[in-house]
């Protein structure tokens, strides 16, 4: 299942009023401070009601299940991800590279429970939470991709070390979140010279993915 699917698949069946659609919004955003904190197991539908301060049956009349409920929850934190790492489309190649990897820390910089959720909040339990966590992973990965070499359809070995950078990016994030010792421009630059490390890396394996001229250490 894409990130396509997965977002139809968590909106909310037809309710017909704005007012509902808000309302679901509401509990969400409630939801994502709820399971930062607290794992997935240890919150009873009881427990979530009350600390939401609403009936149980209305969670249950937008999500159907607690489990439905999560899913929406950590589906609409990645939505939110990847709109902010992911644009920049008219930028040049180099630059949007930049951007991306600063709309990552400034979306976890300012939304710190919602990054949790993403990165870390309950995924090893749930088949289904761990496809959609794998799902921004992929879709970082391909962005990446296309602003470094020019196309989405990238070779094993190349999407292979990007991937390993990424995971790596989400473990530097969630510590940096909690001790901001380094500014937000400071840490892109770090991210930025690992990701060429990276790429050089991925060159000497697959002459056919060579750096981009930023990440060449005589650039």
């Amino acid at each position: 299942m894409n990130i396509s699917q997965q977002r139809d698949a968590s909106r909310p069946r037809a309710r017909g009023t704005e007012r509902s659609l808000a309302r679901r919004a509401e509990l969400i955003a409630i939801g994502r401070k709820l399971f930062a904190d607290t794992s997935y197991d240890a919150l009873s539908m009881d427990d979530i009601a009350r600390q939401a301060h609403v009936a149980k049956g209305l969670i249950y009349y937008y999500f159907q299940s607690k489990r439905g409920y999560y899913l929406a929850i950590v589906q609409d934190s990645v939505n939110d991800l990847v709109t902010f790492a992911a644009g920049g489309l008219e930028l040049p190649p180099v630059e949007r590279v930049h951007r991306t990897i600063d709309g990552y820390l400034r979306y976890a910089e300012h939304n710190h429970a919602a990054y949790r959720t993403i990165v870390s909040g309950g995924v090893g339990f749930d088949t289904e939470v761990q496809a959609i966590r794998d799902g921004v992973r992929e879709a970082i990965v391909l962005t990446i991709a296309e602003g470094a070499y020019g196309g989405r359809e990238i070779a094993p070995v190349a999407r292979m070390g990007l991937l390993g950078w990424v995971c790596g990016v989400e473990g530097a994030a969630l510590d940096w979140i909690d001790r901001p010792e380094l500014s937000r421009d400071t840490m892109r630059e770090l991210l930025v010279k690992t990701l060429g490390g990276t790429m050089r890396a991925i060159e000497e394996l697959d002459s056919g993915y060579p750096a981009p001229e930023p990440a060449r250490r005589d650039a």
